[in-house]
This record gives structure tokens, sequence and C-alpha cells, in this order.
């Protein structure tokens, strides 16, 4: 049997977008979540906005609905249909890649995308608030769990594994940067001891919203600090979320597909991730966190909207308007407008 075949660059593509909008419905759950958890009487407003700086969706949100609110903000990225960063935006985005993929995906796969999609079409305004929001956000962290461990199981090992792969990994890593970056501007140490207490909490907070707590604290020193919460989501080896992690994996598939399947396409997007390895090797947090961390991981974010870049101009399609490092890096990496995919290179 040939279990090297070519793959079309339409299928490799699809699987790359399904695994990103997939893992951007968890982790806006997340977020959603321990927003909810953490807002201070009094200043709601302030911890919802934060969720529309973590996406860059300043101006599409004025431009809808003005002024930002707790109701508002919560609609807009639950229920909104034209918001592609929304979770009815995400959910709908993976099905209809994944509609693509009918050749390729497991039947449990498209059949688990298939009730997961209409289960959240039928989300209520009812359900944005409380006890009810909590239940909604673990329950669409349990969905993509469940399809993730569906894929895990099922999806066949060749090629278009490798480009889901990555898609999942690129999606992680910058979710992560962007959830640092918000939340450094909005606990940037005061020099208030009587703040240290709330901060410590609030650290734990993003900790929480990236499923990292119990593993930080494993090896965290007991009076943790900023620093030391920064150290451990950008450069541990070892934590699933973090940023180091996530592009290392993500060399080794890049590395797969140019050793086993002779896709010669991924060399920019290797040293494109090199340099991002290289930044993180030698970065010092405690130096970052007073003197420049959002400055690092705006650069980090952009390195990272490069790296998906290289990957979709070698294998999908002409990326290059979108590959521009243009300020400020968006959360918006959506799919390129159609357009005639060609085969990956192999040459």
């Amino acid at each position: 049997m040939n279990q090297n075949g070519p793959l079309l660059a339409r299928y490799a593509e699809s699987l790359f977008w399904m695994a990103r909008y997939m893992e951007r419905l968890e982790n806006l759950a997340r977020l959603i979540d321990v927003t909810q958890t953490f807002e201070s009487p009094g200043f709601e407003t302030e911890a919802w906005d934060a969720l529309i700086r973590i996406h860059a969706d300043e101006a599409d949100f004025a431009k809808k609905y003005g002024t930002p609110d707790p109701e508002t903000v919560k609609h807009y990225y639950l229920l909104a249909r034209d918001n592609p960063n929304s979770i009815y935006g995400s959910i709908e985005g993976a099905r209809t890649n994944a509609r693509t993929l009918r050749p390729l995906i497991s039947t449990e796969m498209w059949k688990h995308l298939n009730v997961f999609h209409r289960d959240l079409a039928l989300v209520q305004e009812d359900e944005l608030s409380g006890d009810s929001l909590s239940r909604l956000c673990s329950r669409i962290k349990e969905g993509v769990q469940t399809h993730t461990g569906i894929t895990e199981g099922t999806l066949f090992r060749d090629q278009g594994w490798h480009f889901y792969e990555i898609g999942r990994l690129i999606e992680r890593a910058d979710q992560t940067t962007r959830l640092l970056d918000i939340k450094f501007h909005r606990l940037a140490p005061r020099g208030q001891e009587e703040k240290r207490q709330e901060e410590r909490t609030q650290w734990g907070g993003i900790l929480r919203a990236v499923a990292g707590y119990h593993a930080f604290r494993r090896v965290a020193p007991v009076d943790f600090g900023p620093s030391d919460v920064c150290s451990f989501l950008l450069a541990d080896a070892s934590f699933p979320r973090s940023v180091l992690l996530c592009v290392s994996q993500a060399e080794w598939h890049l590395t797969q597909l140019r050793t086993s399947y002779n896709l010669r396409g991924t060399l920019t997007a290797l040293e494109q991730i090199e340099e991002v390895r290289a930044a993180l090797r030698d970065f010092r947090s405690e130096e970052l966190v007073h003197e420049g961390l959002h400055d690092f991981l705006d650069r980090l974010q952009r390195d990272l909207i490069a790296l998906a870049a290289d990957i979709g101009t070698a294998f999908f399609r002409d990326w290059r308007p979108n590959a521009e490092p243009v300020a400020p890096p968006t959360q918006t990496q959506t799919e390129p407008a159609a357009a005639e995919a060609e085969a990956p290179s192999s040459s």
C-alpha cells in the first residue's frame, strides 16, 4: 500500500485551519470563564474590555456596538455570527473545513463536529451570565477536548496529520503570548504592597486560563512573582502550552514533512522557528517584566504570524499580503479568501 502519496493543497490547508479554529475555540472559552471569575465589582467593563484587546477587535467592536460593556462583549464573543473570532465563528470555520475533509477524516470526527456545531448554534442569551456561563464554558472546553481525543485516536498519520498538528501548535503558541501580553498590561506591578495579594490571585487566574496552575506550582518557588509566570508560559519545555514547546513540536512536524515526504518548502518556516527559539532561549524574564515585556511579546506574535504565512505560502496558496508584519499584530489570522490551490511543493 502507498502511504506516501501526494496530499492535495486544499486538504492540507483545511486540516491546518480546522485545527486552528478548534484550538481558538477552547482558548476563548477559557478566557471567558476566567474573566467572569476574576471580574471585580465596579470594574466589570475593564475586565471584559481585555477580551477585545487580546483579540485586537477594538475597531470592529466599536463599529458594531460602540462602547464596550460586559453584556455586549459576551454577546460578541459567544453568539455573534458576524464575528470570525467568536465561539460560533470558530466552530463554523472548523466545520466548513471538516466538510472539505470528508474523504480524509474519520466518521467519528465528522459526527462529533456536527453535534458540537449544532449544540453551539443553539446557545441562548440567558446562558451568558453567572453559573450558566461557567457551565457553557465547561461544555465548550469538554467538546474541544473530545474532538482532540477523537482526532488523536482516529486521524491517519500521514502528511495531513502533520499539517493539522502544525496549525494547532501555532494557534496555541499565539494565544499564550496574547493572554500574557494583555494581562501584563492590566496587572503590571505598581509597587504597592497592598495590591500584592490581589496580583498573585490574578496571576493564578492567568495560569488557570491556560490550564497551567497546578503544573506551575510544581516547579515555581512558593513566593513566585510575575517573572516566574512569564518564564513558565514562554519557555518551560515541559508545559504543553508554552511557546517554546509549541514551536519545538511544530519544528518536528515540519522536519517530518521534509524528510519523510520530501516537501522542500519547509526551509523558510524552519528558519523562522529557529529565530523564535533563539529569542526564547536568550530572554531574561526579570528584565523583560520591568523593561519591555510587551515589546518582546509583540515581536513573538509577529514571528508566529510570519511562520504561519511562510507555511501558507509554501504549501497552500500565495499568502504574501497577509505575511507582511504590519503593526500592531492582529488576532484575526483567518483563512485567506478562496482561491485555486496548488498541490504542496515537493521540489
